[in-house]
């Protein structure tokens, strides 16, 4: 079975982790902008941070077989940093127009101040205006008063509540976006906000429609391999095959979908092809390149 990872900061984790990831049959994922452990002290910072997504990421993805997509935003967290976060904003439609960006995001809240929100309802009136999907980080303090606020907000600006998944849900949170038309997105991690177990009981509970699994995995303790981890758990539930593709493939595609820029039929393991280089630089380090032929039914379509 092949699954898809729909929010993981790949910029921190290595080539082992790309090929552990492929090993274990993740063939795609999605890379949300987010804070990088340090606060950034320039707009600039924010320019190479994003061409990095879009670019050298996304081909050290494809160099071990995996397809990156990203999204875009101005991240909760520097959002309070005024002289920073207004100039960040006008850099956000230019690169919310590239190739592979299927949404907005990672937005929300942090501290839960009046910055925050501020940020979150402009991005969200950008988001409306093109049409993208946007994924919304739920507060790590005070989650439950944070989902709740931030529900109110989607209502407030209008936004299409099928174009917003709400991240990093968990049992008390879950009921209030299920009340809703948004998508429902769970962080699978190895010792706090969501587990495998306690996943598959919310599951049980509430079915599978518009449910998101992930592994947010960045610079933190954190597992790039929560998905088929996850997957695995439901199969020993008793879940059918089924109901894991729709989990941990089908739903987050769909959702992202909605941008025109990404689709089912369109996520496919691609060829390995090592001896390629990104701006004159490769993924390897005097290893011997692997190059795969291109799958027939790749081929076909070429």
């Amino acid at each position: 079975m092949h699954y898809f990872d729909p929010h993981i900061h790949m910029v921190s984790r290595t080539t082992d982790d790309y090929q552990n990831m492929a090993n274990a049959g993740i063939i795609g994922v999605i890379e949300p902008a987010f804070w990088q452990g340090q606060p950034r002290t320039s707009v600039g910072s924010f320019v190479d941070y994003y061409d990095m997504l879009i670019g050298w990421e996304r081909f050290r993805a494809k160099q071990f077989g995996i397809l990156h997509y990203c999204t875009i935003g101005l991240n909760p967290k520097e959002s309070n940093d005024l002289s920073i976060a207004e100039e960040v904003m006008k850099l956000l439609p230019g690169y919310l127009s590239k190739e592979g960006v299927v949404g907005v995001g990672e937005i929300g809240y942090d501290d839960i101040t009046p910055n925050e929100e501020r940020f979150m309802a402009e991005q969200m009136e950008i988001a409306k205006s093109m049409n993208l999907p946007v994924l919304i980080h739920t507060p790590h303090r005070d989650k439950l008063a944070g989902t709740e606020r931030t529900i109110a907000l989607i209502k407030e600006i209008g936004i299409d509540e099928n174009l917003v998944l709400i991240d990093h849900l968990n049992e008390q949170t879950l009921p209030l976006v299920l009340e809703t038309e948004c998508w429902r997105g769970h962080s699978i991690y190895p010792n706090t906000k969501m587990s495998e177990p306690r996943m598959v009981k919310l599951l049980q509970q509430y079915g599978t429609e518009k449910m998101v699994i992930n592994s947010a995995a960045d610079w933190g303790v954190s597992d790039p391999l929560k998905v088929p981890k996850t997957a695995q758990a439901m199969r020993e539930a008793g879940f059918s095959e089924q109901d894991i593709s729709l989990v941990a493939f089908e739903n987050p595609i769909n959702f992202f979908a909605q941008s025109g820029r990404i689709s089912i039929d369109q996520v496919a393991k691609p060829a390995i092809d090592q001896t390629q280089l990104w701006m004159d630089n490769s993924a390897l380090r005097g290893q011997e390149p692997i190059v795969e032929a291109a799958p027939e039914a790749d081929t076909e379509n070429s």
